[in-house]
């Protein structure tokens, strides 16, 4: 189910086919939904914006928890972000750069983590959610806070039918139907970001549902043979068949024609054997369908010198141009 459209309505068939297909396979569609019922059971001044912790929940008797952060310059409603955390993350808490010990502060460094803060700081209202697994929701035993329990999680859902990929982008969808509720924030237009494990939740969440408008994927778009397959990778990146029916790039053209960003810094040990080649392969499948689709502008592949981490030199103010431009389309 690769993309190899080469027309307008041959796109739209095959994109209809394989979101159907990504929704079976990662048992998406097994899942059910229940009343958000939403709590902000804290509220923090941070000098130049608020951070709210919120809970809601997305399924029945499963809660989520999740930051919010509040700008206070400007007026509402705020552009929204969605800030999704990686691995080694302390889930939420890395994201909004709140570390908990030496370590964790060395590690937001090293990765530039607190993307959730310089979005904040750009005038949006940011929600950084913890994923199943991680932070808040780590399974019952001997995992740390910089570790996860996806190794127990996506093994655990394959007898019935499910996937930590599905799971995470359910999540995200129901984070988004809470999004839509806040008068705080715009209901027009909404990004999804991500780092590594959060540029996984991204990919599956953006392809899966339109309300995503923009999107950033850092730290996680390459072949999946090299990157995954050939080397021991974390459970949570496999979806059982999956990869006999698409590969990354394929899920990325999902996503088009909406503005898209992909990080990839040049000396990532995750790129694969063969390295920008491999991201290149992937990269340029999503091209095809942007130019199909007569955007090629919309699709951006940031190369950057260095290791595994968020950049944001160019992702930052495409998001940024993105609802600048939404809002003078409102206004015409």
């Amino acid at each position: 189910m690769g993309f190899r459209a080469e027309t307008l309505p041959e796109w739209k068939l095959w994109r209809t086919r394989l979101q159907a297909k990504l929704k079976q396979l990662t048992g998406y569609n097994r899942l059910l939904p229940a009343p958000l019922k939403p709590r902000i059971t804290e509220t923090v001044d941070c000098g130049d914006y608020l951070r709210q912790r919120v809970e809601i929940q997305t399924e029945p008797g499963l809660f989520m928890p999740f930051f919010v952060l509040v700008p206070h310059r400007r007026k509402p409603p705020y552009p929204p972000v969605i800030a999704v955390h990686g691995h080694s993350s302390a889930g939420k808490l890395s994201v909004v750069g709140l570390p908990f010990n030496d370590e964790h502060h060395r590690l937001i460094q090293a990765f530039n983590y607190a993307y959730g803060v310089e979005f904040v700081r750009q005038g949006c209202i940011v929600f950084c959610p913890d994923a199943r697994g991680f932070g808040e929701r780590r399974e019952k035993g001997p995992v740390t806070l910089l570790g996860s329990s996806c190794g127990i999680l996506n093994p655990a859902g394959y007898p019935l039918g499910l996937s930590l990929a599905g799971m995470w982008a359910w999540d995200l969808h129901r984070l988004i139907d809470y999004v839509q509720t806040r008068k705080d924030s715009r209901a027009d237009k909404l990004a999804c970001v991500g780092l590594s494990g959060g540029g996984l939740q991204t990919l599956y969440a953006a392809a899966l549902d339109d309300r995503i408008s923009c999107a950033v994927i850092s730290g996680y778009f390459y072949g999946v043979k090299q990157a995954l397959l050939d080397c021991v990778c974390c459970q949570c990146n496999y979806v059982p068949d999956l990869w006999k029916y698409a590969d990354m790039g394929d899920l990325g053209a999902l996503i088009a024609p909406r503005p898209f960003c992909i990080e990839t810094g040049d000396q990532d040990e995750l790129n694969g054997s063969s390295g920008l080649k491999n991201v290149r392969s992937q990269v340029n499948i999503v091209r095809r369908a942007y130019a199909l689709l007569g955007a090629p502008k919309n699709l951006t592949h940031d190369i950057f010198n260095g290791q595994h981490k968020w950049n944001g030199v160019k992702s930052v103010p495409i998001v940024m141009k993105h609802f600048e431009e939404s809002k003078a389309r409102r206004k015409q």
